[in-house]
C-alpha cells in the first residue's frame, strides 16, 4: 500500500494496513477488517483505507459495515477515484449511476496499462479486437480500405494493430494517459489523444483539433461497458462519422432487459434492445449483431455482443 492512492502518509497506519492485507491474503477477512479499523483510528481521513475496509467487511459477510465504509469514502473523496459509488450500487445501498466517475476509470486503466495486454490476451482469452475487425471485414469486404478509422477507447491499441493495414489514417482516443502511452509504443496510430467519452461531444476532446463527420469507420472495442448508459458516446460517434460510415463496437450482453445493468465487476452490461434503441436515436442503421464470448472472468465466460452499424445520410 505504498502507492500515492493507497498510502495514508502515516507509518503506523500503513503498517497496520499491511498486516490487514496479509490477513486478507490468507482468507481471514474478519481479522483483516478488525486490523484495518485500527489503522483508520490512527488516520480517520484516509479514503483509500476506508475503501479497503469496505472490501474486507464485504468479504467477511458484513455488507452493512461495507456500505458504511464506502459512504465514508464518498465523503472523503468526492471525485470517487476508487469507484465507491459503483460499489454502493452493487451492494444495493445506492442508485446505479448513469455513468461511472471518470477519475475512477482513468485510474483503473492507468494502473492496468503496463500489464493490460498480457493479462487480457494471454490469461483471459480476450479476442474482441480480432473478432470485431473480422466482423467489419466480412461485411465491408476483405479488400476494403478506410480513409480514416477513429478508434475511441483505443486502450493499448489492440484494435489498431488489427486494422492498421486497412486504414489510410488511424486515430486513437482514450481517457487513460497510461493506455495511450502503451498504444504509442506500438507505432500504429497516426494520431493519439486523450478524450473523455462520458462528456458531451464538444467537451470530450475528440474534436479538439479536427473536424466533425470525418471518419468512415468508428471502432469501440470493449470500452462501452465503462460508459454506463451511453448517453454521450453514441451522439459523439454519430458526429465523428461520415454519412454512410460504419460504427463497430462491443458490449457485455445484458440479456433481455431494456436498460444497462451494473455487475459486481463494476462493468455495465447492455441488453441488445437497449443498444438498438440508442443506435436508432442517433441516426444509425444496424447492419449486424453477433453473440460472442469476449473474455474469461474468474474462470467463467463473459458473454458479449458485437455490433456493426451504418450512419444514415
Amino acid at each position: 500500500m505504498t502507492s500515492p492512492h493507497f498510502s495514508s502518509g502515516d507509518l503506523i497506519a500503513d503498517r497496520r494496513a499491511d498486516y490487514a492485507r496479509m490477513f486478507a491474503e490468507s482468507g481471514e477477512f474478519a481479522e483483516a477488517a478488525e486490523v484495518m479499523e485500527q489503522a483508520l483510528e490512527q488516520m480517520p481521513s484516509w479514503a483509500a483505507g476506508w475503501f479497503r475496509l469496505a472490501e474486507y467487511a464485504e468479504k467477511s459477510g458484513r455488507k452493512e459495515a461495507a456500505a458504511a465504509a464506502l459512504e465514508k469514502v464518498v465523503v472523503l473523496d468526492p471525485t470517487d477515484i476508487f469507484g465507491a459509488g459503483l460499489k454502493l450500487a452493487v451492494l444495493g445501498a445506492a442508485e446505479t449511476p448513469a455513468t461511472p466517475p471518470s477519475p475512477y476509470v482513468e485510474r483503473l486503466f492507468d494502473d492496468y496499462a503496463s500489464r493490460f495486454d498480457a493479462a487480457l490476451v494471454k490469461k483471459l482469452d480476450y479476442t474482441v479486437p480480432q473478432t470485431l475487425a473480422h466482423l467489419v471485414r466480412s461485411h465491408a469486404g476483405e479488400d476494403a480500405r478506410f480513409s480514416l478509422v477513429c478508434d475511441i477507447g483505443c486502450g493499448t491499441g489492440l484494435f489498431g494493430v488489427e486494422f492498421r493495414a486497412r486504414a489510410d489514417r488511424l486515430e486513437g482516443f482514450d481517457l487513460s494517459g497510461g493506455m495511450l502511452a502503451k498504444a504509442g509504443e506500438k507505432a500504429v496510430y497516426d494520431h493519439l489523444a486523450q478524450a473523455d467519452l462520458s462528456l458531451p461531444a464538444k467537451e470530450s476532446g475528440l474534436f479538439a483539433a479536427a473536424p466533425e463527420a470525418r471518419a468512415d469507420l468508428v471502432s469501440a472495442a470493449d470500452v462501452l461497458m465503462y460508459l454506463g448508459d451511453l448517453g454521450e458516446v453514441f451522439p459523439t460517434a454519430a458526429r465523428v462519422s461520415k454519412p454512410g460510415g460504419l460504427f463497430a463496437f462491443s458490449v457485455e450482453d445484458g440479456g433481455d432487459g431494456d436498460a444497462p445493468l451494473l455487475r459486481s465487476s463494476l462493468r455495465y452490461a447492455h441488453p441488445e434492445a437497449f443498444i438498438r434503441r440508442r443506435l436508432a436515436e442517433n441516426g444509425f442503421d444496424l447492419v449486424v449483431v453477433e453473440k460472442s464470448v469476449i473474455r474469461q472472468d474468474a474462470g467463467q465466460p463473459v458473454h458479449g455482443l458485437l455490433f456493426l452499424a451504418r450512419r444514415q445520410g
